[in-house]
């Protein structure tokens, strides 16, 4: 296993270093200033379009997706480093790069299982960025940690396919852009295979019968920078029979083909969220002194801040790794390893800002720093794309059989 950076990553990676420089943490109070003047709290700020036109211009654009045709044609283990110097600043860095969740996982679904009008129709606008889209999967009346729980029925009527049900937690749907949902459901709900019950098709918005309830929040954050997170319900909405994506009785594998490149991209960014903490950690040790001395004399400060630099090390080999087997040998082969990274690298980032918001006192839990959103973020990754306990059952299992 070889991690150094090729020269084309280290000369995206120079060129991204320089754009969150000079554009994108100096945007950061401007947007959140901008929004504060907004009509709709949803609407994009002036900042962030201007980002996203800077972004294109420069090269920066589409960077997460493999395939040279659509995107940057970047392996895993190239796109790696360039997803945590984006999660330095998760809610604009992404966005302007047309690199944030859900529309990459979307992007990725429409590129290697749509058909030619798919791609067409959905496909080429999401690159572009001239749309939003969503990812319609968990619903709030079911243990949605286990896919084959979903309930929302897509029923086939002639041409059409008829969809009801109610889903939570779909992130992009607040989005003024948003223009298509991909929507998990039920096309053979009694079939002996539950793997095989589940499809996807694709939703536009303005279909009838489809009806955006209400705004979900995440620890008191809306998250209006990916769009938001809703409540939709799907009332006997009709689609044609062509929206369906794959085949009837692949959503399944569709999802997990979906979450495997995911899983990875938000671990980056996670560690590029703890390299943030860090230097903010080192920054307010080094200006503020308590009881006669300065904090970054302070021997529990100084462990804090040793104990993070560890982690993120062990961490970043650890992902690294699992992007070079995901190159390799596949996700499939990668299963343990990605399982690995989603359990590792959310909750150790989670501790890293849980240390650094102390270090802050009020500061650290206020609007006037970034590190109680970023905790939020990192926290509900615990959650999102599989729970923790999830990962960790399925992972021992793979360990147990071994001695079986």
């Amino acid at each position: 296993m070889d991690f150094a950076f090729d020269a084309r990553t280290e000369e995206l990676r120079a060129r991204l270093l320089a754009f969150m420089d000079e554009y994108v943490h100096p945007a950061e109070r401007v947007a959140h200033e901008q929004r504060e003047r907004l009509a709709s709290p949803w609407e994009t700020v002036p900042v962030v379009e201007e980002l996203k036109a800077e972004a294109r211009r420069q090269g920066l654009w589409n960077l997460f997706l493999p395939d040279d045709g659509y995107g940057a044609g970047l392996t895993n283990l190239q796109y790696a480093p360039l997803a945590e110097i984006m999660g330095r600043s998760p809610q604009i860095a992404p966005t302007v790069t047309n690199c944030a969740a859900p529309d990459t996982g979307n992007m990725e679904v429409l590129a290697q299982f749509g058909d030619e009008r798919q791609r067409k129709q959905w496909l080429e606008p999401l690159l572009a960025g001239e749309i939003r889209s969503a990812f319609a999967m968990t619903e709030p009346e079911v243990a949605s940690s286990d896919a084959t729980n979903i309930t929302t029925h897509i029923e086939r009527d002639g041409d059409e396919y008829v969809i009801t049900g109610r889903k939570w937690y779909i992130s992009g749907a607040m989005h003024p852009d948003c223009s298509i949902f991909i929507v998990m459901g039920k096309t053979d709900p009694d079939g002996p295979d539950i793997r095989r019950q589940q499809s996807m098709v694709l939703v536009p918005r303005d279909t009838p019968g489809v009806t955006v309830e209400r705004a979900m929040q995440v620890f008191g954050y809306e998250d209006h920078y990916h769009g938001g997170h809703a409540e939709v319900v799907f009332d006997h909405a009709r689609v044609p029979v062509s929206n369906l994506i794959g085949e009837e009785g692949g959503g399944f594998a569709i999802a997990q083909a979906r979450l495997g490149p995911g899983r990875i991209h938000h671990c980056m960014r996670l560690i590029g969220m703890a390299e943030r903490a860090i230097e903010l950690m080192c920054r307010r040790a080094v200006s503020r002194d308590a009881f006669g001395t300065a904090l970054a004399q302070q021997g529990v400060v100084q462990n804090w801040i040793a104990d993070a630099r560890v982690a993120v090390e062990q961490l970043r080999l650890l992902v690294l790794k699992t992007a070079w087997m995901m190159d390799t040998v596949g996700n499939r082969g990668a299963h343990t390893e990605i399982q690995a990274i989603k359990i590792a690298t959310p909750r150790t980032v989670v501790g890293i800002l849980d240390r650094a918001i102390q270090l802050y006192g009020a500061g650290g839990v206020s609007q006037d720093f970034p590190l109680a959103e970023l905790y939020a973020g990192a926290r509900t990754l615990m959650i999102a794309d599989g729970p923790d306990e999830v990962h960790q059952r399925s992972l021992a299992r793979r360990e147990l059989k071994k001695y079986l």
